[in-house]
């Protein structure tokens, strides 16, 4: 690929009927040979962004750029062909060596070209497709959140996988993946989108910076205005002493002299403070505003809340999981670790009393209250007043810990259907922040979660310790929960 621009000048965006603008007046210019991370809050249009790159939508301002776009995911038009052949229509006169090439440099078997399509498990066919795309050399691709179907080690061989290559921008909320692959940072922020050279720790630690920078700014203009404001109070108080001795005295030219003097005194007094305001209303406008999330977890008598013993599932004559022995203490935060299908979520729905095929044995201490986070989010319909109504729980609380989580006040009145993947995601964390329990139980709940929410929730879960156990293969998230991590 010819190294070129991208230059987006003035970039303008709201969704037909939409009073909201997802982007106003957004110019910067990208390298095409550069790897771009691209993270930000949920909600705030990083996938619109790579669909206005595609062209998808209508925009005001311009995009100009000397490559053609490839977008990930995409849909495949018949997923029960052999994977070979779903391929060669997707990418026609793509040789297939190419392909096997980069299922290779991904530590895949080419074995599974062979195979159906709709059979991939989903890691497999994110790698298929991701394959397809950099076997035809020349585009740049846009790769949207390729990490949400991917175990750790998994995540682990696409990170050094992309790092081989050039040329892209990657949506991910996944840290240590985004260390691991990219050289540049594209972060939409409350003032914008801005670019940082580094990968995601260079960022994080140049951001923290900037806000602890412009908080500090903040505090001295705090106190220049209350200074300001007293000595406009206090030169208001003298013109009115004044005004008042101009009645009795003898030298009214005098007085009146420096009543005239002490009103510039006043005005320029004034103006300082209004500069003051004015350039405080600006700070903090890029500064994103994550209160402090709370929790009141239960607390059990017994020490012992969970207990298996030769735990074993099988899903008809497939077995997922054997002979599995553990235990999970009270103020225990146990992470589940393995590949996708050793039976992590199926420990999970046993423990919330789910039928699952198994043999063994499964001891919960009596009078448990579990609060759970599904994996999936696709049953979420209808308003948060009501889900909130069915499910139980304070409205005002739920409502205030999705504010402190990114959510903007107008998307209360939205159904859930149209919300993002990450908004529904959060919906459910919320709704288990808001319950009381002995046991937290949550089945990777950061899937399309952003990365300030995932730091949120990290400094609750250390702050609260509540007891829990969960599926999650963020790393930089487990090695700052768990207390003790368990590899299935």
């Amino acid at each position: 690929m010819i190294v070129s621009i991208i230059q987006v000048s003035n970039l303008t965006f709201s969704y037909p009927g939409s009073y909201q603008e997802i982007f106003r007046d957004v110019s910067f210019a990208v390298d095409t040979d550069w790897k771009l991370g691209f993270t930000g809050r949920n909600g705030r249009g990083k996938t619109t962004f790579l669909k206005l790159l595609c062209g998808a939508y209508e925009y005001g301002g311009s995009i100009s750029a000397g490559v053609q776009f490839d977008y990930f995911p995409f849909p495949v038009g018949d997923p029960s062909l052999l994977t070979a052949d779903a391929l060669k229509r997707l990418q026609p006169g793509c040789e297939m060596w190419r392909i096997q090439r980069e299922l290779s440099m991904l530590e895949a078997d080419d074995e599974i070209l062979y195979r159906p399509f709709d059979t991939l498990s989903s890691g497999e066919q994110t790698k298929v497709l991701l394959c397809a795309l950099f076997a035809r050399e020349g585009n740049f691709l846009l790769i949207d959140e390729p990490t949400n179907n991917l175990d750790m080690q998994a995540r682990a061989v696409l990170s050094r996988y992309l790092n081989r290559k050039k040329g892209f921008i990657l949506v991910s909320h996944d840290r240590a993946f985004l260390d691991g692959c990219v050289d540049h940072i594209l972060s939409i922020n409350r003032a914008g989108i801005e670019i940082q050279q580094g990968n995601f720790t260079t960022w994080s630690e140049n951001r923290a910076r900037q806000d602890q920078f412009e908080h500090s700014r903040n505090e001295k203009l705090k106190q220049d205005i209350r200074r300001l404001e007293a000595a406009a109070a206090q030169t208001a108080r003298w013109s009115d002493r004044v005004e008042k001795s101009k009645r009795g005295a003898d030298d009214k030219g005098h007085v009146g002299h420096m009543a005239a003097k002490m009103m510039k005194r006043s005005k320029a007094t004034e103006a300082r403070r209004e500069k003051a305001v004015s350039e405080k209303a600006g700070l903090l406008r890029n500064v994103e505003m994550s209160g402090e999330l709370k929790l009141s977890p239960l607390a059990h008598r017994e020490r012992v809340l969970v207990e298996a013993k030769g735990l074993s599932v099988a899903y008809g004559e497939t077995p997922v999981l054997q002979g599995l022995d553990f235990s999970l203490e009270r103020g225990e935060r146990l992470a589940l670790l393995g590949r996708n299908g050793t039976g992590k979520s199926s420990v999970l729905k046993l423990i919330l009393g789910e039928a699952v095929p198994h043999a063994g044995t499964l001891r919960l201490a009596g009078g448990l209250t579990l609060s759970s986070v599904p994996q999936r989010t696709d049953f979420l319909s209808g308003g948060l007043s009501d889900f909130a109504a069915r499910s139980g729980i304070d409205e005002s609380l739920f409502k205030a810990i999705l504010r402190k989580l990114g959510f903007d006040r107008a998307q209360f009145d939205m159904p859930m259907e149209a919300f993002s993947s990450g908004q529904k995601k959060k919906t459910l964390i919320a709704k288990s922040l808001c319950e009381r329990a002995h046991i937290y139980i949550w089945d990777e709940p950061l899937n399309f979660v952003d990365v300030l929410s995932r730091m949120q929730l990290e400094r609750l879960l250390r702050e609260f310790a509540p007891t829990m156990i969960f599926v999650e293969h963020d790393r930089a998230f487990v090695d700052s929960v768990a207390t003790r991590t368990l590899q299935l």
